[in-house]
Parts: C-alpha cells; structure tokens; sequence
C-alpha cells in the first residue's frame, strides 16, 4: 500500500479549512490539522472535533498566545506600526507567528507540504507564503481555495454537505471575521458597500460608543522600555493587560474604525476594525515616547512607523529590512519608561498626564508664567537665519 503524503493545514475550523480537509484528502494527502490559539476565544474545542470528524488524521492545538504578545503585539507597539492611517494590525501581526508555528509543525512531522485556506486576492495569503518560504525554503505550498472549482461560499456548503462535513455555516452568514487577542477584523455583507454604515449587529467586542457609561474610566498605564508593565499601580501580566484594556475600552466603544483600505494584491478593501485595547496602548506609548525622545528622533520616528506597518500589512515580517527597523526602535526605546494617564470616554481615550524619569519636557523653558527662563532675545536672530533662504533674495 502507497504511504499518503503528509501535509499540514493551517486550520481555523471555519467553512474553507474544513472543506479543505476533504479536498486534499481526495487528492492523497495525509491531513494533520495545525491550530494556532492567538487568542480568538471559545472557538478551539469544537474546531478540533470538527477536524477529526472531516478527516484530518491529526489535530495539533499550538497556544502561541505568550509568544503572540511579546515577540509580535510589543515589537508592533514600540515601532507605533500602524497601515494606512487606521488599521492596527492585529489579523496581519499574527500571520507571521501562525506561519512560523506551521513550518515548525511541518519538519516535526516530516511533513514536506503545508497549506492554507485563503483566496486569490486577499493579503493573508501573501503573509502566509512569503514567511513559510522565509522559515522554510522548499517548503511545498498548496493553497485549495485558489485551485478548487467551488466558486462561491454557496458551492462549499453544498460541497460539505454532499460530504456530510461538520461545517457550521449559513447560508446567509453575512461577515468574514478573523479574531486575535490584539483586535477583531471584519468584512463582506453589507459592508462591501463604502456608502452603507456598519450595523451595529458586525461588532463583536466594542459597545456602541453612545450607550458606553456616563461616568468614564480613568486608566494608568506605566512603560518600561517601551513595554507596558502596570495597570493603575499594579503590575499585570502581558497578556492579563491586553484582554483586561479590550474589555475596559470595549464598554466605551472604544477602538471601531472603518477604513477603505489598499490591499497588496491591487484592489480597495472596506475593512472593519476593532481594537480596543491596541488603540488604548498606541496613544499611551506615543503620548510617552514625546515627552521622552529628541524631537528629530520623534519625527522620523513617525515616518518609519509606517514603513513599519507596511512591511507587516505585506507579509515581510522575516525580511533583513525589518530586522534592520528593530534595531533601531530597540534603541529609541531606551528611555520610553513612564506612567500615561488616560481618560476613556464614549469612543475616547483621551490622554490626561504623562510623566517620566527622561523626560526633556522643562517647565522653566515652556511657561509663559513669572519662572519663564527662555531668553527672548534669541528669537530676532534664529527667526532672521531660519528665514534667510526665503527672504534673502526678495523679488
């Protein structure tokens, strides 16, 4: 008897992925199921049963969590990534660690193929290949949403039900939602129409901003190196920090955006975030990183930034370019140690006080007040030398 090729699926337990399964068992392969727990709730006991029932020979469940917030959320936060002006990048951010827990599962069971479940003109693709061919050179790729002949979602579930797969599916289920510990993103349905508001039915983790608490919430949060190590006072483990925020900042509707976005693969995209506790956490780092950092390591920090987000929006996680990058955001994060104070209000986290031991903010130059200590006389020359290039030579 013919021994099956090993292959290792890359499984979310949703529609695609479980009839994924049974495509690729048809065609030969032996089919273990890899699960990556990033953080996406109550969604991996009945995935993993879903799994065994279509046929996967193996499920491996991969809690990748601590690894997600230390070598992937803080990297992101201290670089103040962010794509296009909105998006927080909690989806892309975990591809990278899916990948590389997918490549490690592979070569432990001598398995020589991996796949995934995405389509032909999403980004994930993109972040899932480029980094298992960074992680993995040789690595054989399949991709069954791209080479099957199931056109549309209907197809599928007409496929897994022909096959009495264990989907759970509808027919009329109106969104794709992907779900991480650091932010929620959501698409299609009505949301494929920039005109058309989001209903409120499409969030999962943030409270319509206007029935958020009258009475607010006031948080504090202190950095060590660019790191968040205390919650007002005490300190609180990385990740007891990032779900205690998105539940705090939820209540207040804080963290929704709505953005027509410019995936890799050419097209626009109307996408849905929300991110509480991520956007909770970039306003306290920036808010911290300008009262500590020169101002022209403030500024181009900002513009690295969004190199930054792009190259993890583009799947060049494992790139030297962005090796390159965190080299030198180790090195402004030095001295981003302090206490934020923020106070969160209906779809507001609004910052109220920051204060640190590096701190280049001076009373005695900043005050209009009786200890001003700036010399005013130095202003008639710098502005006159400043201006030389442009009044020098009048016309």
């Amino acid at each position: 008897m013919k021994r099956k090729r090993k292959i290792v699926l890359a499984y979310s337990g949703g529609l695609d992925t479980t009839v994924a399964i049974k495509w690729l068992k048809d065609l030969g392969y032996e089919v273990i199921a890899y699960m990556a727990d990033v953080g996406q709730g109550g969604k991996i006991t009945p995935a993993r049963k879903r799994a065994l029932a279509a046929g996967a020979s193996k499920v491996i469940v991969d809690d990748l969590k601590k690894e997600f917030v230390e070598g992937y959320i803080f990297p992101a936060l201290k670089a103040g990534a962010i794509y296009e002006s909105g998006y927080l990048l909690a989806t892309a951010l975990s591809r990278p660690l899916i990948a590389k827990g997918l490549a490690r599962t592979a070569r432990r069971e001598k398995a020589y193929c991996a796949a995934h479940g995405c389509t032909g003109k999403g980004n994930d693709q993109v972040r899932f290949e480029i980094s298992l061919k960074m992680l993995s050179p040789g690595i054989k790729i399949v991709a069954p949403v791209r080479e099957w002949e199931l056109r549309s979602r209907q197809a599928e579930i007409e496929y897994a039900k022909k096959h009495r797969l264990p989907i759970d599916a509808k027919k009329n289920s109106p969104y794709s939602i992907d779900v991480n510990l650091w932010g929620v993103s959501i698409e299609a349905g009505v949301l494929e129409d920039p005109w058309h508001g989001a209903p409120e039915g499409a969030y999962l983790i943030t409270r319509d901003p206007s029935k958020a608490p009258s009475t607010g919430y006031t948080a504090k949060i202190y950095f060590e190196e660019g790191v968040p190590r205390k919650l007002n006072g005490k300190t609180i483990a990385a990740l007891s920090l990032i779900e205690k925020l998105n539940e705090i900042a939820g209540r207040y509707g804080i963290g929704r955006v709505d953005l027509v976005e410019n995936r890799l693969v050419g097209i626009k995209s109307r996408e849905i975030y929300e991110a509480p506790a991520a956007t909770v956490l970039y306003a306290a780092h920036e808010a911290l990183e300008n009262i500590v950092l020169d101002r022209e390591t403030f500024q181009f920090k900002k513009e690295l930034s969004l190199e930054y987000g792009r190259l993890i929006y583009n799947g060049l996680w494992y790139s030297p370019l962005k090796r390159a990058m965190d080299g030198f955001i180790a090195e402004t994060q030095k001295r981003v140690t302090g206490e934020v104070r923020l106070r969160l209000t209906s779809g507001n986290a609004a910052i109220t006080g920051r204060k640190s031991p590096y701190s280049l903010y001076h009373k005695g130059l900043a005050t209009y007040g009786e200890d001003d200590r700036f010399d005013h006389s130095l202003a008639r020359g710098f502005i006159e030398l400043w201006g030389m290039p442009y009044t020098a030579n009048p016309k």
